[in-house]
Parts: structure tokens; C-alpha cells; sequence
């Protein structure tokens, strides 16, 4: 019997059942539980089963570059963030806001540490979310023009819950390029957030996306919405580490063993700080 309800759990992909089914029919013939509760047990293991894939996906799905996660930040090196306003944010209300969130500073502050431990808290949380470096993002929007794609990788990255866009800076850029990173910020506009890390003023995206008309258009919506996070401090990198910029050996080995841990943080609403 129990063969034939495995092959059953199997064709209904019912793994986490599969996986439960004998220790607890053992459990259950021990114990001379009810049906009624050996179900709900089997159903119990399903439940945690499927959360458990389902998160591994949207990590995976995010295209995260590091381990890193809030909890691993350097706050103690970094006197120019507020360790306040950045748990606050990974309460995620930012979130169920639209809002977005700017990170701007010079290299090596913590920017992309922040960004990542931002989207990696989302996705723990159910979000769906996507890391992009801002030249790959440019490229892909460019190359999508050549096979006519670009409608349906706009209509892809503007349904995203969470987009992460890494070091925009100062990039060499084709108009195309500039169009269409102008029409996925305006179809994300007041719908999904975006958070954006950059060693830039906004002043100096005149400059970036030569186009002034088009930079108005997209601060006004960028900023509509937005909290913007600017890190006067030191650079976090040092000529002993080979981490990246926010994230020491020691906060990456922490970062890999807490895979799935979650943050209960006080919730408060955030404005522009200069710290």
C-alpha cells in the first residue's frame, strides 16, 4: 500500500508528502493517531515543502551576485548609514508602497551590501525581485531592439516587484539604450518599486543620459515616490580584504548559514537623510 500512495504523491508531485510519508505512518501506528491528524501532518510537511522550493526559486530567480543579507552589514564600519532608516526598510513597507529606494555615495560605501540585503529580505518574504548591474540591464534592453523583443522584456521587468539596479554610473550610452530604460522606469512608475545604486548626484544623469527632457521626466517619476539614502563615509573595501564593498569574510560565512532567516524589525516611515 504504501508503494502505490508513493507513486500516487509522485504523480501529483506531492514531495514533501512523499518525503514525510513513511516515518509518519510509522509515527502514526506508534502512536494510534486518528487519520484526521496523520493528514493533517502529511499535509503539514507539503505546506513547509512547497514554501521551501518556492523560496529557493525566487533566489534563484533574483540573480543575487553574493550571500549578503542586512543582518551581515557592517554598521559599526560605516558611520555614514543609519542603521535605523536601513531596518526600518526591510520592514518592507517601501514595498507595499511602490516606492523606491535611491542609494547614492561614493565607491565602495556599502551601496550595493545595502541593495543586495534589501532585495534578498524581499525575496524571503514572498517578493519576486531581480538583480541587474546597470550595464547589463542597458545591454539587454539594447539587444532586445535587434530580435524586436524589447515589448515583452519590458512587460517582464516592469511586472517585477522588485528591481535592483547596481552602479549606474557613468556609462557609455547609445540613445536606444536611453529610450528604453526611460520606458521600463515609466511602466514601473508608481506600481512596483526600484532600487537604484549609484555613485551619481542627480544633478550629474544630465550629463549620463544626455537628454534633458527625458531626465526631468524620469526624476519627476523616480522621485515622486522614493527615499533617497545618501552614505557620506569611508570605503568599506581594504587591501585585506578581497570582499566586496559592505561584506567581510566572516559577514559572507554568516550570510551562506542563515539562508532562510527573516527580520522582525520596527516599522517607521523613512524621508530623504543625509547622514
Amino acid at each position: 500500500m504504501r508503494d502505490k500512495l508513493q507513486d500516487l504523491l509522485a504523480q501529483l508531485r506531492f514531495h514533501g508528502m512523499a518525503a514525510a510519508l513513511d516515518g509518519e505512518i510509522e509515527r502514526a501506528e506508534r502512536e494510534a493517531t486518528p487519520a484526521s491528524e496523520l493528514l493533517y501532518r502529511l499535509l503539514c510537511e507539503e505546506a513547509a515543502s512547497r514554501r521551501q522550493r518556492s523560496l529557493a526559486y525566487r533566489l534563484d530567480q533574483a540573480r543575487l551576485p553574493w550571500p549578503w543579507t542586512l543582518d551581515t552589514f557592517p554598521f559599526e564600519r560605516q558611520p555614514g548609514v543609519n542603521k535605523g532608516q536601513i531596518k526600518s526598510l526591510a520592514e518592507l513597507e517601501f514595498l507595499r508602497r511602490a516606492d523606491n529606494v535611491l542609494l547614492i555615495g561614493p565607491p565602495g560605501t556599502g551601496k550595493t551590501g545595502l541593495g543586495v540585503g534589501l532585495l534578498r529580505q524581499a525575496c524571503l518574504n514572498g517578493y519576486r525581485g531581480r538583480f541587474y548591474s546597470a550595464q547589463a540591464l542597458l545591454d539587454e534592453l539594447y539587444a532586445s531592439l535587434a530580435d524586436r523583443s524589447t515589448a515583452r522584456l519590458l512587460t517582464r521587468l516592469s511586472s517585477m516587484p522588485v528591481l535592483l539596479i547596481d552602479e549606474l554610473g557613468y556609462l557609455s550610452l547609445k540613445p536606444e539604450q536611453v529610450n528604453a530604460f526611460f520606458r521600463l522606469m515609466d511602466a514601473r512608475y508608481n506600481r512596483v518599486s526600484t532600487i537604484i545604486t549609484t555613485n551619481l548626484e542627480l544633478s550629474d544623469w544630465y550629463e549620463l543620459f544626455q537628454k534633458k527632457s527625458l531626465v526631468d521626466a524620469l526624476l519627476d517619476r523616480l522621485q515622486h515616490h522614493c527615499i533617497t539614502i545618501r552614505i557620506d563615509g569611508p570605503s568599506l573595501r581594504s587591501l585585506e580584504s578581497n570582499h566586496p564593498p559592505g561584506q567581510g569574510a566572516a559577514a559572507v560565512k554568516r550570510a551562506k548559514a542563515l539562508p532562510h532567516a527573516t527580520a522582525k524589525l520596527s516599522r517607521a516611515r523613512t524621508t530623504e537623510t543625509k547622514s
